[in-house]
């Protein structure tokens, strides 16, 4: 989990990311990320297990592609304010705010390995707070308890 973004790391990148789930079991996940420095990326991605360790294949779309796969959504977007930070190892900090002002946002990070060796052993950044890997969260969670099933008052709130 995550107080704040750690400003006072080398700042890689940053971007918004809005992101649906086809499907959250296994996961299918499309996302278009709007990169501050202009530019963006639209992609469908599959992920099988969960936790700590767990396959992930990401495929390119076009804007169209894009679009069509999002009119099988079952609730609107979810919103990250994205960044990335190197930190001093060289390894890239990933951290995102989750909705925003609403009444259900959340900032966390991540960091990518190798292997789970590597995840095991590292010494988490002093910016983070505790370690929820495992421990029942993650955004096709957050998703099936945020945008499924919301009655006409709630949409409004997650609408874009």
């Amino acid at each position: 989990m995550l107080d704040a973004f750690p400003e006072h790391l080398p700042l890689v990148r940053r971007g918004v990311v809005r992101q649906g789930y086809i499907s959250t079991r296994p996961v299918v996940r499309i996302r278009v990320t709007e990169w501050e420095n202009g530019g963006t990326d639209y992609v469908l991605c599959f992920k099988n297990g969960g936790g700590l360790v767990r396959q992930e294949v990401e495929l390119p779309l076009d804007k169209e592609q894009f679009e069509q796969l999002r009119a099988l959504l079952r609730g609107p977007l979810i919103r990250k304010d994205y960044a990335v930070y190197r930190l001093p190892d060289g390894h890239l900090l990933e951290c995102s705010v989750v909705d925003a002002g609403t009444p259900t946002s959340f900032a966390f990070a991540e960091i990518e390995f190798d292997t789970e060796q590597q995840a095991r052993a590292y010494p988490a950044p002093d910016c983070v707070g505790p370690d929820v890997t495992g421990k029942g969260y993650g955004m096709a969670r957050y998703w099936e308890r945020t945008r499924t099933g919301l009655d006409e008052s709630c949409q409004a709130v997650y609408d874009i």
